[in-house]
């Protein structure tokens, strides 16, 4: 659905980004990544023709990106911006006119979501009476009022407690399977881990990685595997032998304990299974899979190195 093409752009001589490209499908959660300055909210206001590129071009549906498609996308910026003296309903009045919508299409949009979202009490309140987090439930009610199949949000669970996180990932998993494609920016690691499809990592201007989450998980692994069970840890050592070695334990209770190991010579997951059955109680066992969290580190740090 978007296509960013070979995308450059500097400021006064600092480079923000550096012949950036990515392809986001049409009906995925897209995850744009990278630590504080390194060029995805630069990207994200030229999709959205805040800014325009140096060098580039933008496509939706292939077709170069124009005034027309603004209609069908969706914003949620990371700075957030309302009018703090209007009133939850007059924003959304004054927004989704913007957007080309009839106030009685407002009215009806507005209604379906402050219902939803249990705070019709809102209506009426202005901008400013609201908490941080309420102000911005609004506003991402702002952001899908015009019904956009392309959203892009920067940093959308910013400021909100768990509750509302997981009621934002909801609305979002909803929006996936109704068709939209959703572009997500965001330090969430496990949000992202949870949601996204298909991730890009960009740090110093530069896109470093564009892959599934599994893709990049698995690239990553490294060969342990987990055992949590309950009983003897000298009888678990014994069971092990010389064909498995222990990297580190984590201890639950006096009987239960998690254990990592690693395979010596031709050993595999099922030989280590046979070895442990009727030796202690195993009630999970498991490959050790990297977090996003542990990925994104991995590939900000040896690109970082590389540069350097």
């Amino acid at each position: 659905m978007l296509e960013v093409r070979n995308i450059s752009k500097s400021f006064y001589r600092k480079i923000a980004l550096d012949d950036v490209s990515l392809s986001v499908n049409k009906g995925e959660i897209y995850g744009l990544l990278g630590p504080n300055g390194a060029g995805k909210t630069t990207l994200i206001r030229i999709v959205n023709r805040i800014i325009e590129p140096d060098k580039g071009s933008v496509f939706i549906d292939g077709d170069i990106l124009s005034q027309k498609h603004l209609a069908n996308i969706g914003y949620l910026p990371e700075e957030r911006g309302l009018y703090r003296t209007m009133t939850v309903e007059d924003q959304a009045i004054f927004l989704g006119q913007l957007r080309g919508l009839s106030k009685r299409d407002i009215q009806t949009t507005l209604n379906y979501w402050l219902d939803k979202f249990e705070i019709q009490a809102w209506r009426k309140k202005r901008i400013e009476e609201l908490s941080k987090g309420m102000a911005q439930k609004v506003q991402f009610i702002y952001t899908v009022l015009h019904n956009p199949s392309l959203l892009i949000l920067d940093e959308p669970f910013s400021g909100f407690d768990p509750l509302n996180v997981e009621l934002i990932k909801q609305e979002l998993i909803e929006m996936k399977a109704k068709g939209k494609t959703i572009i997500l920016s965001s330090h969430n690691m496990k949000s992202v881990e949870e949601m996204c499809d298909r991730v890009a990592l960009i740090n110093s201007s530069k896109k470093i990685a564009e892959n599934s989450i599994t893709a990049l998980q698995d690239e990553r692994k490294s060969g342990l595997y987990a055992i949590k069970f309950k009983g003897n840890m000298l009888g678990f050592v014994n069971a092990l032998w010389t064909g498995f070695e222990i990297v580190d334990k984590e201890v639950l209770s006096d009987d239960r304990f998690i254990v990592r190991v690693s395979m010596r010579g031709d050993n595999k997951f099922d030989d280590l299974l046979r070895a442990l059955v009727g030796q202690v109680n195993m009630e999970a066992a498991w490959e050790v899979t990297p977090t996003m969290q542990e990925v994104f580190i991995d590939l900000v740090s040896n690109n970082n190195k590389e540069i350097a």
